[in-house]
């Protein structure tokens, strides 16, 4: 009897004797009829899947309800097919490639004449609903290579894909109506469990993402199990759109990109140019007073230099092609890295010097395609903010330490919150693992002594050496990659990166490869989202706009521009059409300070202070007094 029973093991430890060939399903009801009604999914032995999939012998399981952030991705796996059910019905010829599950929602391409409209995304969203009101099951089969080749054989897309699968490989489709698809799963029972969804855009995607092959059309939707957070979800979306640093780049005159000049080159405007220029600024201030040394570096050099770091044999695609000058190949650099080895390398080191820390503002260039370039967060020419570390094997906790302490202080001066990851050897790593292994125990006690939380990566780190990576999370709870600080003990063998130790023998240093901010354009373009435009006083291009009540009172205003702009407050005069339109464009512009001034401020010397987010409310003050708190506003780099 034995034989015709299996052992489950629930989350709790709790044993459950089950028959075999007992789906999850036949668990959950064994539990309890909630449990049951309730059930959407199971994790088995680690692997999602169905609830109606047999449990393979004794296995550990775990029933997946809505509460359960897993079943999340499940319920919107059967959203995209769903959604590919109702564009076939609908569009009967239209090829069905790929329909995932992404981080907030899903996606389904389709291979179409023409693209599609918002009028047939709302057509779709119309029978998707009568899909999951016929609640028609999600039915899972087992197929042969053989048996998928004559189910899609009208679908080559799909075909191709096939094609791809190991002859031994097990196959699956799965069946929600009318509607057949090549699928891994898992899905939710049947398409009466995803009621509150919505299809929110659709765009260009090559299949398989190669420019080279046809341009599909992608439709992009989410779905959540209640309608609640389906709507806090779309009001998020909304306040994004409104945030959208490619609308308030040009609303408030930052920065553009011309086709003239190319995609992915950004031109910084005289707005865009001083947030710009605030920033840089006290990031090299804040390096030279923790320990770094500027260095600068051509933004060309050979093709051996690429070829030494490795960046020619494995980032070659990413680079802009090679030019040619008197028998040499130039190439545009990808990263600063290379450059700053090249300046260590230049002068003979003891221990004694180390750490040393060299930083640069340095610009890169990266041949991003086309279609993944996006407004300032991802272009093909941009400005890292870099640094190379160079220490000693003994210094590495040190100097994780330092950087941490760092990170923290610039990150709260910006305004973000952070989260933390530790990657870890992935299975391509070189060199021997034991110093891997034992770089990765030396990050993991650094994090753990400052009690701070982190995520392992396993596998995550890169082949030459473990990282900390810094996830930036913005006012509206998104996550951005920020810092990052990468050990490397590859590069220091490659470039003879050496010093002379106190026993007077010659020993590979240890390089930290260290970002704080990112590139410039990522990280501005970050903060325009973050403040919806609306910088603290520190870094808005323009912190006081004054207005006269006419021309009149022209004069005396001029006198308090000249005074505030003594003060290094950056402070315009505008005179022209009337104080309503005036205020309400300085409004629009996002300026912190507005300082009005009419008769009576001109004859004691005052001025009627406005401050953004303030509404109509007025205050009026000495100006020096003015003059003063804004500075102070400045010099303390306030939040607001």
């Amino acid at each position: 009897m034995a034989d015709e029973s299996i052992q489950v093991k629930l989350p709790d430890g709790s044993p459950v004797e089950t028959p075999r060939g007992s789906s999850a399903a036949d668990i959950a009801a064994g539990i309890g009829p909630g449990l049951a009604r309730a059930a959407l999914a199971a994790v088995v032995n680690g692997e999602t899947v169905d609830l109606a999939r047999p449990v393979p012998g004794d296995s550990e399981v775990r029933i997946l309800t809505s509460r359960d952030d897993d079943a999340l991705p499940v319920l919107r796996h059967s959203a995209a097919h769903v959604l590919a059910t109702a564009v076939r019905e609908l569009r009967p010829n239209a090829g069905i490639g790929f329909g995932p599950p992404v981080e907030d929602g899903f996606y389904y391409d389709f291979e179409v004449d023409e693209p599609f409209t918002p009028a047939d995304l709302e057509a779709f969203e119309a029978r998707m609903r009568d899909i999951v009101a016929a609640d028609h099951p999600f039915e899972r089969r087992r197929v042969s290579k053989e048996e998928g080749r004559e189910l899609f054989s009208d679908d080559p897309l799909k075909l191709e894909r096939l094609e791809e699968l190991e002859d031994d490989e097990v196959i699956t489709v799965y069946r929600d109506g009318p509607f057949l698809d090549l699928c891994r799963g898992p899905h939710v029972p049947s398409t009466g469990g995803v009621k509150h969804f919505k299809l929110l855009s659709t765009a260009g995607a090559y299949w398989r993402g190669d420019e080279n092959r046809q341009m599909l059309q992608r439709i992009y939707g989410t779905a959540f199990f209640t309608r609640k957070a389906l709507d806090e979800h779309l009001e998020r979306l909304d306040e994004a759109r409104r945030r959208d640093h490619r609308v308030l780049g040009r609303e408030l005159d930052l920065f553009s990109i011309q086709e003239e000049v190319g995609s992915g080159l950004v031109l910084w405007h005289p707005n865009g140019g001083l947030v710009r220029h605030t920033v840089e600024e006290f990031l090299k201030t804040t390096m030279l007073e923790h320990g770094y040394e500027l260095v600068y570096s051509p933004h060309v050099a050979r093709e051996e230099l690429y070829r030494i770091s490795g960046h020619l044999e494995v980032f070659s695609e990413d680079m802009f092609p090679p030019m040619a000058d008197e028998g040499h190949r130039f190439r545009l650099k990808p990263m600063n890295c290379p450059h700053h080895f090249m300046i260590y390398r230049s002068s003979s080191r003891s221990y004694r010097d180390l750490p040393l820390r060299y930083a640069e503002l340095g610009t890169c260039y990266r041949y991003e395609r086309t279609g993944t370039l996006h407004g300032m967060l991802r272009v093909r020419s941009f400005t890292q903010d870099d640094a190379h570390i160079f220490v000693r094997e003994d210094q590495i906790s040190d100097e994780y330490h330092r950087l941490l302490d760092l990170v923290a202080y610039l990150l709260d001066v910006f305004g973000y919150e952070f989260e933390v990851a530790l990657s870890t050897r992935p299975e391509k790593a070189i060199g021997d693992p034991r110093v891997y292994d034992a770089a990765v125990g030396t990050l993991a006690a650094v994090l753990e002594e400052r009690g701070q939380e982190y995520e392992v990566d396993e596998g995550g780190g890169a082949f030459y050496g473990p990282k900390v990576d810094i996830l930036l999370v913005d006012a509206l709870g998104r996550k951005w990659q920020g810092p990052t600080f990468q050990l490397d003990f590859l590069m220091p063998e490659r470039f003879g990166l050496d010093y002379v130790g106190s026993d007077n023998q010659r020993h590979n240093v240890v390089v930290i490869h260290r970002t704080m901010l990112g590139s410039m354009e990522r990280f501005i373009g970050g903060l325009v989202e973050h403040y919806a435009g609306a910088f603290p006083v520190w870094l808005a291009p323009e912190q006081v706009r004054v207005l006269p009540v006419s021309e009149v009172w022209s004069e005396s205003a001029r006198e308090l521009v000249d005074l505030l702009r003594a003060k290094g407050v950056r402070a315009r005069l505008s005179d022209q059409d009337t104080l309503g339109y005036r205020i309400r464009e300085a409004e629009v512009k996002k300026v912190p300070y507005m300082g009005v001034v009419g008769k009576r401020e001109a004859e004691a010397g005052t001025v009627a202070v406005r401050r953004r987010g303030a509404g109509k409310k007025q205050v009026v003050m000495e100006r020096e007094a003015f003059a003063r708190q804004v500075a102070e506003d400045i010099r303390t780099r306030a939040r607001w």
